[in-house]
């Protein structure tokens, strides 16, 4: 008898309950989460009224004075807002999770029979669910505007998709902030800050091939810009030569963020 086979059919069965003990858990704390939505709805409201105001003011502003591609601003400036508003909106899960740790929250947490990786799986999922909420939110706003989807429904779905996702791998960045401050207000301001020169100098307001040599190189090679090229090919049409580029870094920022939060997190509540 070969000695891996006493081993690997328990090795095998253990994995599997484990995986569906962290799947029940982190969809206990996404619950959690939601409902804390829920009860705090203004929370949804001031991140939608944000962006609202940025396509507004860019739009009706700003959009005589800049020139696109294709000579129609608010189709240029959307799927950049869109991308924006997932960036912004992930400033709440640091927020949210330096609270957790201020009120003792995660001791409690310590003290349950749960997965560990399921409070940050949990919390995460949770703020993609409330990003799908506001990014329709946004594209309503934008049709009524004059945004419209140029490429058939796919396309758009699509686009939508690889907004939400890239919001996700954002989020473990900000739950990594949240796990190293402890302290609401100083997340809110580290969650935030090193978020807004990023997303300026970025394709979301304007081409990149109007800024001065050394940004531009900046601008063109930044995850941002590469996920908001990709967007606008599903959302207008045109070459899909940035997706793979989108898929890589927000593939890269998951990766490397999870497992950044995760160590943190174990640091934390060891």
């Amino acid at each position: 008898m070969s000695l891996s086979t006493p081993i690997s059919v328990p090795t095998r069965a253990s994995f599997m309950r484990r995986m569906q003990w962290t799947i029940s858990d982190t969809l206990v704390i996404t619950r959690r989460n939601l409902i804390h939505y829920r009860r705090q709805p203004q929370l949804i409201v001031f991140s939608t009224i944000q962006p609202v105001m940025f396509v507004l003011l860019f739009a009706f502003v700003f959009g005589g004075a800049i020139s696109t591609p294709d000579g129609d601003y608010i189709n240029f400036l959307l799927p950049g807002i869109l991308v924006q508003t997932v960036l912004f909106g992930s400033t709440q899960i640091s927020v949210g999770l330096a609270e957790d740790l201020s009120k003792g929250m995660i001791d409690r947490f310590r003290s349950l029979p749960m997965a560990r990786a399921a409070v940050l799986a949990g919390l995460t999922l949770a703020g993609t669910i409330r990003n799908v909420f506001v990014v329709f939110l946004m594209i309503i706003v934008g049709y009524i505007i004059g945004f419209r989807f140029q490429d058939g429904i796919v396309s758009a779905l699509l686009g939508i998709g690889l907004v939400v996702l890239f919001g996700y791998a954002f989020s473990w960045i900000a739950a990594l902030i949240g796990l190293m401050v402890k302290n609401a207000e100083t997340a809110q301001v580290a969650g935030f800050i090193w978020l807004f020169p990023l997303v300026f100098a970025s394709g979301i307001f304007v081409p990149t091939q109007t800024m001065p040599d050394g940004l531009r190189i900046f601008a063109e090679n930044q995850p941002i810009t590469a996920v908001v090229n990709a967007v606008r090919a599903f959302t207008l049409g045109g070459p899909k030569s940035d997706v793979w580029l989108a898929l890589a870094w927000l593939t890269a920022i998951w990766v490397v963020f999870a497992f950044l939060a995760v160590r943190q997190y174990r640091r934390v509540s060891g």
